[in-house]
């Protein structure tokens, strides 16, 4: 595009800018330009990396020019330069030898930095010999000049301050617009639901933007399976035998019915967790829940997620979408699932619990409760969601007090609790299998197993 000549006439009519001192630089250097943008607050992408681009290019005009661009879009300012994608582009060029810029500069600190990043980086990059321009500190940034270290510290402290505060701005409006608007807050709808369009967003600017409202809609295909699996638990049935019902009659599972965004899970079949989430989810009654997850940031490891407890849940005052079960059948499978197994309610107790290993396959046996005792059993991988394979072993079974005989007098042991403590104090491995077990202790000055044959169980 041709320059306008108003612009070339007002820059040579206008007078030089006076800058702040700072360390002589060569002329001529080559910089890369930084810039991110976060779709948190939902900026003009094009406006927010022409205003950045603008100031930095003010900032070294007479000292170089801008030869490569690198510029983040939709990253949190939280995400460390190493995982965001421009970001960790740029610092992949700056560990070639023959890199084509000499320096970094920013348009502004909290648009790349957040509280001690740059701190952490500079080392790294003097290493190289690759400066940082701020146009905080009208050129670049010295790590050995107080000065400069006191601004990192208060550019670092607000950066941090701002993020708390963005954050308490968006969960407190997030709250109200979950309660009592029943907004649909973003995600992946809930299996059973697809999203529709609910018409433009309500604030003028972003509407302006292309941001519309969304809500959950039935599913014509997955909705009838959530109803049926309601109506199997109100009946009674099992997370188990409703698993298996629909991996016998051939129904996709969720991660299968979306392969796009459920890649990273095996999409092999209806398992027990996927039935509980599904009954557990008081979105299919029709209200919006917000909150029920929640990101934990911890500064020395990855975010992960965790639940939340129920009463921190934002549940919309009425419902807002078609529900697929009603209030009460939803309130009804959760008092079933909540009913003890035990009959007389009851706490059991494994005395080898973890400790005994299948002969067979090599996995821990389960603990296992039938006609009122304890016991293990290994059924080979095979889970109560999937009917059985043929050619798979016998399920293995053994009760704990037989175990436990024969365990105490091979140890020369009292009774069962001198053998439950024994065994557990010495970290031993027992290896059941029929007509044949195995103690593999595990003790601390011995480097590997050590197996002892035991008699015959019969």
């Amino acid at each position: 595009m041709k320059d306008s000549q108003v612009k070339a006439w007002a820059a040579d009519r206008s007078p030089r800018r006076r800058r702040a001192r700072h360390v002589e630089t060569p002329a001529g250097l080559r910089f890369a330009f930084y810039g991110r943008t976060s779709t948190e607050r939902f900026q003009d992408r094009s406006t927010s990396r022409s205003w950045q681009r603008e100031v930095a290019e003010d900032l070294v005009r007479g000292h170089g020019t801008i030869v490569r661009e690198f510029f983040d879009v939709g990253v949190s300012r939280r995400v460390p330069w190493p995982e965001r994608p421009k970001a960790a582009e740029l610092l992949a060029a700056i560990s070639v030898p023959q890199r084509p810029f000499d320096a970094i500069v920013v348009g502004e600190y909290e648009r790349a930095f957040q509280a001690d990043q740059l701190d952490e980086l500079l080392p790294w990059l003097r290493q190289h010999g690759v400066q940082v321009w701020l146009p905080e500190a009208a050129g670049p940034i010295e790590a050995g000049n107080p000065m400069h270290r006191a601004l990192m510290t208060v550019l670092g402290a607000q950066s941090k301050r701002e993020v708390v505060r963005a954050r308490h701005r968006v969960l407190a409006a997030m709250r109200v617009q979950a309660a009592r608007q029943g907004r649909y807050m973003g995600g992946r709808p809930p299996y059973g639901y697809r999203l529709v369009d609910a018409g433009p967003h309500p604030n003028q600017a972003h509407a302006r933007w292309g941001r519309r409202l969304h809500r959950l809609a039935p599913d014509q295909v997955t909705a009838p399976v959530v109803k049926s699996i309601f109506a199997a638990r109100r009946a009674g049935k099992s997370f188990a035998a409703i698993a298996r019902s629909l991996n016998e009659k051939g129904v996709p599972c969720p991660s299968r019915t979306d392969r796009e965004r459920n890649r990273h899970r095996s999409a092999e079949g209806w398992t027990v967790r996927t039935i509980a989430s599904i009954l557990d989810n008081p979105r299919y009654t029709g209200r919006q829940v917000w909150n029920r997850q929640r990101t934990d940031h911890d500064p020395d490891s990855p975010s992960s997620r965790a639940w939340n407890d129920s009463s921190a849940w934002i549940i919309s005052d009425s419902p807002v979408h078609a529900p697929l079960v009603s209030e009460a059948d939803f309130v009804a499978v959760q008092s079933i699932r909540a009913k003890r197994s035990t009959a007389d309610g009851g706490h059991r107790r494994y005395r080898l619990s973890g400790l005994v290993v299948c002969g067979l396959c090599g996995r821990r046996m389960d603990s296992h409760w039938v006609n009122q005792r304890p016991g293990y059993r290994c059924r080979h991988g095979r889970t109560s969601a999937n009917p059985p394979t043929p050619g798979q072993p016998k399920i293995v079974y053994v009760r704990e007090d037989r175990l436990l005989d024969v365990l105490a007098d091979h140890l020369q042991l009292p009774d069962h609790d001198e053998a439950e403590q024994h065994l557990k104090t010495r970290t031993v491995v027992i290896t059941y299998g029929p007509g044949k077990t195995d103690i593999r202790l595990r003790e601390q000055n011995r480097p590997g197993p050590q197996a002892r044959p035991m008699p015959d169980m019969g």
